[in-house]
């Protein structure tokens, strides 16, 4: 049995179909984990989301921002924006079947020893409030009234935790968390719209995994939505957003939770669109 982490593919079906290939990936025996932005920007998201659905439980899917912009774009309350490319999943005859599965998808995961998810953590949440925290907005996203989240889940407000949160102030900061955040202060103050390298942090800021003390800092954390930050391996961190949809690559990490051994795997990918955004 092999384990692998991948990371952004945003509608870049055949460079997948080709990683998975060159992985001799096979459903009955590996595990895939996949750390959001499945969709858009790429020239086949729908593909994409088919592919993964037909691997069933071999393939377990984190929600990134672009895959929440789809979500509320489809339920009219988020209207698309210039460079997405959603409209395979939208105008699709199984339409409903691809965003329902999308809806049920995790905003985080912590599995052989390692906490998944696509954007970063605040520095006062430990890995089980992570989890817990995640759930209260997958259980919003899988409730009758998931129209009503997406209403309220866009903003930069409030920028930081509270434990006294409540609503969709709540809500809004675990998402902008778990698939927004790069860069905060040392106090966890989000800084939502800097999107830059690592010696680009404004002012009084600094990558959210370097905040000193950081309570999931025990726990190797793989994330992806960071291009410009590029692949990182640490002991305690795994970035695998290589830039696919830009013309970087396309990134796996291949992981023994046993012996601890890694390997990196990359697939070269024609750009789908000009570098830049999020």
């Amino acid at each position: 049995m092999a384990l692998y982490l991948i990371g952004d593919v945003q509608g870049c079906d055949e460079p997948l179909a080709r990683l998975l290939r060159h992985v001799d990936f096979s459903p009955s025996r590996d595990h895939l984990y996949l750390l959001g932005d499945l969709v858009n920007r790429g020239p086949a998201s729908a593909q994409v989301l088919r592919r993964l659905m037909a691997l069933d439980g071999s393939a377990q899917c984190l929600l990134g921002n672009h895959d929440l912009s789809l979500l509320a774009i489809s339920q009219g309350v988020r209207a698309a924006r210039p460079g997405d490319t959603i409209d395979s999943v939208l105008g699709a005859p199984d339409r409903d079947a691809l965003l329902h599965w999308l809806r049920h998808q995790r905003m985080a995961l912590h599995a052989h020893g390692v906490l998944m998810l696509h954007g970063g953590v605040l520095p006062q949440w430990d890995v089980a409030q992570v989890l817990s925290l995640a759930g209260e907005v997958e259980s919003a996203l899988r409730s009758p009234g998931h129209a009503d989240f997406f209403r309220e889940m866009y903003g930069n407000l409030p920028d930081a935790w509270s434990d006294d949160l409540q609503g969709a102030d709540r809500l809004r900061v675990i998402v902008n968390a778990l698939t927004r955040l790069r860069f905060c202060t040392p106090g966890g103050v989000m800084h939502l719209k800097a999107s830059g390298r690592l010696d680009e942090a404004p002012p009084s800021t600094l990558a959210w995994f370097d905040v000193p003390g950081r309570r999931t800092a025990g726990a190797p954390v793989a994330f992806g939505h960071w291009s410009q930050l590029g692949l990182l391996l640490r002991d305690d961190l795994i970035a695998l957003d290589t830039g696919c949809v830009w013309g970087g690559c396309l990134s796996a990490l291949r992981f023994d939770p046993v012996t601890g051994s890694r390997e990196v795997v990359q697939v070269k990918c024609p750009q789908a669109q000009e570098p830049g955004g999020d």
